[in-house]
């Protein structure tokens, strides 16, 4: 007998949120993808030399006797990127305060998962390239890109677990960590003593604006852009700087909910009480002065990393990840068949192959050891469906390759690898899905 498909029941109240973050993530992988589409179609095209013309043009900033020249695709790629390492950090200490991995039974899996989940790509792509001109790539295929990740199980439709949803963002979110760390240790240049001290001071002034329970974003953002551009200088990648930055943003609050709750009922009964009868604030000098003691009461009850989180959002999903696709997606493919097929294979199997590999690998050990259970209403089916989807590389994939080669022959042939394997591993994770969703329940 075939049942009829239950409603599906409202998520939680503490799970809205991120589920509309998983909402914003599919139009924000809708213009990632068209961005992504563009630059490929541009970098093919008649005008092809435009492409490297455009995004190679010098800007310049200066104040005083000081400038900062940089090409505009380097002012997109440390700098615009700063924004979204910023916001990966806020969601890294979010998830770590009070998310999926606040607590080591709900981390267990998403750690573990991640984890096999980088070193078998990393692995993969090191047998391909062993000795090669192109074994300074090994750190390519290793994270997820959680925009397009995400999109994908959003557009695979209101059948997927949100559970399922909530594992994957934590998964992406450990993979970003490790990406990071691996930026910073491995993909450095050569430090710079002076601005390395500098930058130091700047992200011991963080901390001091940290533990003084400075509320205010303004002294953070000011202090966070002195670092970057002191970690510019020094050789140490600047984006890392946003990771630095959001760590020292604070989750206290100057007010807590019992506290907002007895005085946004107060300022409602003066709203309601000063109705002019008309039905339009304007009128009212009442209504507006309870509107702008609402507004500031809801300020102090809320996080200044979730106000920075909010903020950055759209900005960096619908603005600096596009222009950042657009400005680094270009890939000639006329006679790059040849160029350097082992950093291609490398990058593509490592997505394709070893990010499922290793993440349903570790997660089946490890919820067979006990240490770690699937996530509520989650089979082995979707695990394996969002393991597939964990193999969508693109922009950290595509970001880790410009630090690792300059030779333009293995630079192209990597982005050609991951843009293969971030596609076909976003169309069978997005098959699976839809697949599971359609078998009739017995």
């Amino acid at each position: 007998m075939v049942a009829v498909p239950a409603r599906t029941a409202a998520p939680p109240r503490f799970l809205r949120p991120f589920q509309k973050f998983a909402q914003a993530g599919a139009l924000g992988s809708i213009a990632l993808l068209m961005c992504t589409a563009a630059a490929l179609l541009w970098a093919n095209s008649p005008w092809a030399h435009s492409y490297e013309l455009l995004w190679e043009t010098p800007l310049s900033v200066a104040a005083g006797a000081g400038e900062l020249r940089l090409s505009l695709r380097e002012w997109i790629n440390d700098g615009l990127m700063a924004a979204f390492f910023l916001l990966v950090g806020l969601e890294i200490k979010r998830e770590l305060l009070v998310g999926e991995l606040s607590s080591p039974r709900q981390a267990a899996l998403p750690i573990v998962a991640a984890a096999g989940g980088m070193a078998v790509p990393a692995l993969i792509y090191v047998a391909c390239n062993a000795g090669g001109a192109g074994a300074q790539g090994w750190g390519i295929p290793m994270a997820t890109d959680i925009a397009f990740a995400l999109g994908v199980l959003q557009l695979a439709g209101p059948h997927v677990p949100l559970s399922l949803k909530v594992f994957l963002a934590a998964l992406a979110i450990v993979d970003d960590l490790g990406a990071v760390l691996v930026i910073a240790l491995f993909y450095t240049q050569r430090i710079e003593p002076y601005a390395f001290a500098c930058a130091a001071l700047a992200a011991a002034a963080l901390l001091a604006l940290n533990r003084r329970r400075v509320q205010d974003l303004g002294p953070y953002l000011l202090v966070g852009a002195m670092l970057w551009l002191f970690l510019l200088r020094s050789g140490v990648h600047a984006t890392i700087g946003g990771i630095v930055l959001a760590m020292a943003i604070p989750t206290r609050t100057q007010s807590n909910a019992v506290e907002f709750s007895l005085r946004a009922r107060r300022l409602l009964e003066e709203f309601d009480a000063a109705e002019t009868g008309d039905l339009l604030v304007i009128t009212s000098k009442g209504q507006q002065e309870a509107l702008h003691e609402l507004d500031n009461e809801a300020s102090r009850v809320n996080a200044p990393l979730l106000r920075l989180e909010h903020a950055l959002n759209r900005p960096v999903s619908f603005v600096v990840m596009p222009l950042f696709a657009l400005a680094n997606a270009g890939v000639p493919l006329e006679g790059l068949a040849g160029a350097a097929p082992q950093v291609a294979w490398g990058a593509g199997l490592g997505l394709l192959a070893g990010k499922p590999a290793g993440i349903l690998g570790s997660s089946y050990l490890a919820v067979r050891a006990g240490i770690a259970s699937l996530p509520a209403g989650v089979t082995w089916h979707e695990l394996r469906a969002a393991a597939v989807l964990a193999g969508i590389g693109f922009t950290m994939s595509l970001f880790v390759t410009g630090l690792a080669f300059e030779d333009r022959r293995l630079l192209d042939s990597a982005k050609l690898g991951v843009l293969l394997a971030s596609t076909l591993s976003g169309v069978i994770g997005y098959c699976l899905l839809r697949r599971r969703a359609q078998q009739p329940q017995i």
